[in-house]
């Protein structure tokens, strides 16, 4: 029966269809913390005196059951079920009869699922930042290795300036680590009771909503009956934000990897077990891990897009509307669970081509560093110092270096000549250690 059935008089199958959508497949993935509380709520109502001692007793013996139970196997909801609130209530009946029909006292399913959605978001936020700290764990341990390895820095998909292996490799650390506090951020936002707003207006019932607070390791409860309905789809876009930089993040380096893989530039290599071939082409080593994962970005920022517009569309209060961003949340974080665990596995398997770093980097990425030298060595200006160092790699560019020698004879151009006549490993050996 549906909680909010008074008569036997039943919708239309298609529109119960409809309005049921996918409730009974993503409420799977609630159903444990939906439990918890109404657990919680039971203890509640049994302290304001609604339910007896024996009641709350039986009640709460039934619900730890299902606890254990879906923790084992999350049950197989139907669309006949329409959603978890209506299967555990139902259940509860089916077992205790009228002590079953009292559990909704003073509860809506509007603050039934966000409380529900909140601490099922809690525990996923905190297994993601465990997977963000184990990357991290080991992108530290990379960086450490190639630590001073020269590498080669790219504006415009040009090369630029020389840098190094853990230069790069710390950039997503650094991301990475500023990703984790925006994690924080919303979950310090999420960690706010919403059980005990009823409908979005209260209860002609006093509720002890510090007790079901406590009981379910919020820091704090929403105060304002509306707010706590109009956090919905708010604080979810808060933490579809967090998770999208976390995916354009990875999206970022992971194009870099695709790039630097390539044969046209060959900076790193990707092992044999990470890579896919082509079922035409013999030869192909396809990066389809970072594709992948370069594209998940787009659909998670999709997901943001549409939770954000589903929510601030919407008058105050609860409206149907605000189903459709279950699925939004739900899948978001799993996606991001999943990339975060394939992309531990795959950094390792990311090989550094010292050699090609060196055959490829041209000496004009040292045209920066070597303004800087004359403009110290010789107290110049550094657009005058910028200016000979271009005119004379621009020279260089058109020329051999003897006759751009014999065309600039005077000591600033000599020094630079010099420069630019060192082996590319010396250039790095020479200029490396002073780049902070």
């Amino acid at each position: 029966m549906k909680l909010w059935e008074k008569k036997q008089t039943r919708i239309l199958n298609q529109v119960e269809e409809f309005e049921v959508g996918k409730d009974h497949i993503y409420d799977r993935e609630i159903a444990i913390y939906d439990v918890k509380g109404t657990i919680a709520h039971a203890k509640m109502l049994n302290k304001i005196g609604i339910l007896s001692d024996t009641e709350t007793r039986k009640l709460t013996v039934e619900l730890e059951n299902l606890y254990e139970k879906f923790k084992k196997q999350p049950p197989n909801l139907t669309k006949e079920d329409e959603d978890i609130h209506t299967y555990i209530e139902n259940y509860l009946t089916s077992i205790l009869g009228d002590i079953g029909k009292k559990i909704h006292t003073a509860r809506s399913r509007n603050d039934q699922v966000l409380t529900a959605i909140r601490l099922y978001e809690k525990e996923k936020i905190q297994q993601i930042i465990s997977h963000i700290d184990k990357i991290l764990k080991k992108l530290n341990k990379i960086s450490n290795k190639f630590k001073g390895k020269p590498f080669i820095g790219y504006t415009h998909l040009r090369q630029a300036m020389p840098t190094t292996v853990d230069t790069w490799i710390e950039s997503l650390i650094e991301a990475l680590e500023d990703d984790r506090k925006l994690l924080k951020t919303a979950y310090d936002f999420i960690n706010r009771n919403p059980l005990g707003s009823g409908a979005g207006y209260g209860t002609p019932i006093k509720l002890d909503r510090e007790l079901t607070t406590k009981l379910l390791g919020f820091s704090d409860y929403i105060k304002n009956p509306i707010y706590c309905q109009n956090t919905r789809g708010k604080y979810e876009s808060m933490l579809l934000f967090a998770i999208s930089n976390i995916a354009g993040d990875l999206a970022r380096f992971s194009n870099d990897v695709i790039i630097f893989s390539s044969d046209e530039f060959g900076l790193i290599e990707l092992e044999d077990s990470i890579t896919t071939g082509s079922s035409i082409m013999p030869h192909k080593k396809n990066p389809d891990v970072f594709e992948l994962t370069r594209g998940k970005f787009k659909k998670l920022l999709g997901a943001l897009i549409s939770t954000m517009s589903i929510t601030f569309s919407l008058p105050s209060g609860y409206n149907k509307d605000l189903q459709e961003t279950k699925e939004l949340v739900i899948e978001s974080i799993n996606e991001i669970i999943k990339n975060l665990e394939i992309f531990e596995i795959v950094i390792d398997y990311i090989k550094i081509n010292e050699e090609k770093i060196l055959s490829k980097a041209t000496k004009e990425i040292f045209s920066v560093d070597i303004a800087f030298e004359i403009m110290k060595e010789f107290n110049l200006p550094f657009r005058d110092a910028y200016r000979k160092v271009g005119e004379i790699i621009d020279e260089l560019r058109k020329n051999n270096i003897q006759l751009v020698k014999e065309k600039f004879k005077d000591e600033i151009s000599n020094r630079i000549i010099h420069f630019l006549s060192m082996d590319i490993k010396d250039l790095f050996k020479t200029f490396l250690p002073k780049r902070k």
